[in-house]
């Protein structure tokens, strides 16, 4: 029986997309999803208060993580290339990993849950390293 290897890419253009849909699912349950997932006080406190503004922040990640999917599908050969794609996706996996380098020193004591603060980085290092080792193995199939 032959093996089947899906490309890092694409794993990681997967994993993305469900961190996406999932802060979807947070703006849906309100005030205790953004609790339960710890966001700081605030964004909570406002989320109560019926503020749109955790709404509208956690969109604007959702469409963040939805597009760095997209680029891991085409950095994969997946979809068609998208504009500056090596420097993408290495801005993205730059980010992944300073994101979870720096979050338990930078979101401590913010208001933040320390489970959100270790959960996150821990997640934001494993999307990182996939970013990263997927771009490196696609390296030189990526435009200049």
């Amino acid at each position: 029986m032959g093996t089947f290897n899906v490309p890092v890419l694409v794993v990681a253009a997967a994993l993305t997309a469900v961190a996406a849909l999932l802060h979807l699912v947070v703006i849906v349950q309100g005030p205790r999803g953004y609790q339960w997932c710890g966001a700081g006080d605030r964004i909570v406190a406002a989320a109560r208060s019926g503020s749109r503004v955790p709404a509208a922040l956690t969109c604007v990640i959702c469409g963040v993580l939805l597009v760095w999917a997209a680029y891991a599908l085409s950095g994969a050969g997946l979809i068609g290339r998208l504009p500056l794609l090596r420097p993408m996706l290495v801005a993205i996996s730059s980010v992944f990993l300073l994101r979870a380098l720096l979050g338990p020193f930078v979101l401590v004591g913010n208001g933040r849950s320390a489970r959100f603060v270790w959960v996150s980085s821990a997640i934001c290092l494993g999307y990182g390293l996939l970013f990263l080792v997927g771009l490196v193995q696609r390296w030189d199939a990526l435009p200049a």
